[in-house]
C-alpha cells in the first residue's frame, strides 16, 4: 500500500462524513474504511503513515501548531499533526510546505476567534487502531520503525519578531 492508498481512504472518510471538517468524525471513518479491508492490507499503510509523520515533523510546522493551540507540547504535535493528516492531502501538502497557508483555514480561523485546540489523536494512530479491530493484536506482522528527522536549529517560538518573520499570516491572526 502506499501515500496515495492511505490518502484516498481519507478522502472517502472525508466524503462520508457528515461535517468534513470534524477531525474527528474524519477519524473515524477513516477507522471504519481501514477496518473492512484484509489485516495485510490494514498492516500495509503503517509505513505510508508514518512517512508522513515523519514528512511533517518540522520546526515551522510546530511553530504554527504553538501558534493556533497557545502551546505545544511533544504529544500536542503529534495530536496537531493528526488534525492536519483529517483534513486531507491537499491542505496537509500545503501545510508541510508553507504551514503559513493554515491561516486560510476556516477552523484555524474560528480557533483564532475562539481558542479551541485543533488536535486529533485518534487519527495519529488510525492504522493501528485498525489492524487491532480486525485482528485483536497491536503488534503488525511487519514492525514500523524509524526516527524523526532532525528539526533543525530552533528558534524561541515566544519571540514575537521572529514568529512575523516565519508565519506572517498566522501570526496577524493570532495577534493579542
Amino acid at each position: 500500500m502506499s501515500v496515495d492508498e492511505f490518502w484516498t481512504i481519507v478522502a472517502k472518510a472525508r466524503q462520508s462524513a457528515g461535517d468534513s471538517s470534524d477531525a474527528e468524525e474524519v477519524a473515524e471513518r477513516t477507522l471504519a474504511l481501514l477496518s473492512a479491508l484484509p489485516p495485510e492490507q490494514i498492516a500495509a499503510l503503517a509505513r505510508p503513515l508514518w512517512d508522513l509523520r515523519a514528512r511533517s515533523y518540522r520546526w515551522e510546522l510546530w511553530q504554527a501548531a504553538y501558534l493556533i493551540n497557545g502551546g505545544c507540547s511533544d504529544d500536542g504535535f503529534e495530536y496537531f499533526r493528526g488534525w492536519l493528516l483529517a483534513q486531507g492531502r491537499e491542505t496537509f501538502e500545503l501545510a508541510v510546505a508553507d504551514p503559513d497557508t493554515l491561516a486560510e483555514l476556516l477552523a484555524v480561523q474560528r480557533v483564532a476567534a475562539d481558542g479551541e485546540d485543533l488536535e486529533c489523536e485518534s487519527m495519529y494512530g488510525v492504522v493501528w487502531d485498525a489492524y487491532e479491530a480486525a485482528t485483536g493484536s497491536i503488534e503488525l506482522p511487519c514492525p514500523v520503525t524509524g526516527r524523526y528527522p532532525e528539526l533543525g536549529p530552533g528558534w524561541d517560538f515566544e519571540d514575537a519578531d521572529e514568529v512575523r518573520r516565519r508565519l506572517p499570516r498566522l501570526a496577524a491572526l493570532f495577534a493579542d
